[in-house]
This record gives structure tokens, sequence and C-alpha cells, in this order.
């Protein structure tokens, strides 16, 4: 769930589970103010408040508070503003704990890109890890062999020939 698509339904039922949460706000969001908390400039962090959801949906769909952090970002030159349910971290961690997380989302984009994972061969916790760290570890191992070869060819480009070979070899014994 991110900026594209927000269910504040859905994080009041995570919220009434005990978990927390840590999301963009949407531009249109509609709030208002109940308590601002010092900000620290310094750090990024540019306000952080206590607010209530004031649209006509949002308000019922979340009707407790819900605490607002503004931070820039200096590397990237870039304001973000959060929402989340806990008011125990300060707000420095509520922007980590997002950028960390998009930091899993790029790692899984990677995944899809280069490991070229079609479905999982099993559904459990195990097998799931089992099939990413085999795939991981056939992408170092290609990437290896290119090294070695001082191939011209891009990773990508490897990969795929492999691909094609080893689909026309698994064709041909199974009879097709």
């Amino acid at each position: 769930m991110d900026r594209g698509h927000v269910d504040f339904e859905r994080l009041f039922t995570l919220h009434g589970t005990g978990r927390f949460f840590v999301i963009r706000a949407k531009s249109n969001t509609k709030y208002r103010c109940r308590y601002s908390h010092p900000g620290d400039e310094s750090g990024g962090v540019r306000c952080d408040r206590t607010i209530t959801l004031s649209g006509v949906k949002s308000v019922h769909d979340y009707p407790l508070p819900l605490r607002r952090i503004r931070y820039y970002d200096v590397q990237i030159s870039k304001t973000f503003n959060f929402l989340t349910n806990n008011f125990a971290i300060p707000a420095w961690t509520v922007a980590d704990l997002y950028r960390y997380r998009w930091q899993v989302e790029l790692f899984f984009k990677w995944i899809k890109q280069h490991l070229r994972i079609k479905s999982f061969f099993g559904t459990s916790e195990n097998a799931v890890k089992s099939q990413i760290w085999i795939a991981i570890s056939v992408y170092i191992l290609v990437a290896i062999i290119k090294n070695r070869l001082d191939s011209k060819s891009d990773l990508y480009t490897i990969l795929r020939i492999l691909s094609l070979i080893s689909s026309k070899k698994s064709s041909r014994s199974i009879g097709y």
C-alpha cells in the first residue's frame, strides 16, 4: 500500500490488531491538526503533528488520531509526508522506516527484473526463500562466468540465452 492507494479501513484493521504502519500521505488527504510537536530541522523533520482525518469517507474508515510527519531528504532534495499510528518513536525513525521499506520494494523489483521467477513451486516460507536463494545463486554464478570469460555481452543477454537453452532441453526430455 502506498501513495497510489491508501485504504484507511484496512489501516484501521491493522491498528486494531496492535500493528503499526508508516505510509506516504496523498497530497489531497484531508485532515485537521490537533497538536504540533517540535520538529528537528537539522535532521530533516520539518513538522510532526497529531491529526485527525476529515474527509467524508476517511474519517469513518479511520476515526482515531494519526501522526503526520513532513520530512525533507537533503540527498534527493525532496519532501515527503508520512502518516503513522505510532506516536512512540522519534519522527526521524518514521522516515528511516519508510526509506528501509522502499529498499525492500527496490530489492523485489530487482528480483522481478533479473531473476525471472515466474511462479513459486511452493507456498511455505522455506520454499519461497529456497527458490529466491537458488535464483540469486544462479545469477551470481553466471556473473562470475561472464567475468572470467571477459564476455562483452551484458548479463541479462547471457541469462536469456541460458533460459532459452534450458527450456528447449527440458521440452525435448519431456517428449514435446
